[in-house]
């Protein structure tokens, strides 16, 4: 049976949340005088998207709220365990108005929605919390291009769990074969479609894991230019794989 809904991620699939958090950290430090202090601006960035790694892990893994990995993950960058609740979230709400300020879609995005939209229904499942995904993507005007958006934080799971896969596909009210799921982390979100038993696509934008073997049945793509092609789609947008 062919395709006829797609289910996508967001930070780092539709929205560039690597430079938006890198540029967003950057102007936020130079503000709060605090960039000296780590020697380099790129050295701060490392350790505050190490941090960011560190904290998201613990979340998905149900180890921490949504809310106390944001303040773990401050109190871990200042190396000062003894920031309260409230200080805590005053940093990041600082932080937040930097990084916002840098927030725009991948270029290829809009091409590609547009290119989908006639052909098949369009879903979010993300491993953030909805009151973030619902905010963001009204800023960057596509919300109203998705049916429904999930997200882990209220669904109680989180990728690569096949629960949340099937969380979206439920509300689509889809069959997981009818459905394919685009998102940039070759195990969370490749392997954890594919398992879940959707149409796995990986989107590696970066290149920096070419070597990355992806096993048979499951997609890796450089652009969503790709994208119509796999799914099958009557466009005249697309581009042959990158990847042979």
């Amino acid at each position: 049976m062919s395709i006829r809904a797609v289910v996508w991620d967001v930070d780092d699939t539709l929205f560039d949340y690597t430079t938006a958090d890198r540029e967003g950290m950057r102007g936020h430090l130079v503000a709060e005088g605090l960039l000296e202090g780590y020697g380099t601006a790129e050295r701060a960035l490392d350790r505050w998207r190490e941090v960011t790694d560190l904290q998201w892990a613990r979340f998905s893994a149900g180890e921490i709220t949504f809310e106390g990995q944001r303040r773990d993950r401050v109190r871990v960058f200042l190396d000062r365990p003894e920031l309260t609740d409230a200080e805590a979230d005053d940093w990041f709400r600082s932080y937040l108005t930097h990084y916002e300020a840098a927030w725009a879609l991948f270029p290829d995005v809009l091409p590609a929605l547009d290119a989908l939209a006639a052909s098949h229904r369009h879903a979010v499942l993300s491993n953030s919390s909805i009151h973030v995904q619902d905010h963001k993507l009204r800023v960057l005007g596509v919300h109203d291009r998705f049916e429904t958006i999930l997200c882990a934080a209220e669904l109680g799971v989180s990728k690569p769990e096949a629960a949340a896969f099937l969380a979206a596909c439920d509300a689509l009210e889809l069959a997981p074969h009818q459905v394919a799921y685009v998102g940039d982390h070759p195990e969370i979100d490749g392997r954890g479609a594919a398992d879940a038993g959707l149409l796995s696509v990986w989107i590696d934008r970066y290149g920096g894991t070419a070597t990355v073997e992806v096993p048979p049945g499951r997609h890796r793509i450089a652009t969503l230019a790709e994208l119509p092609a796999i799914l099958g789609a009557d466009t005249r947008f697309g581009a042959p794989s990158t990847f042979g």
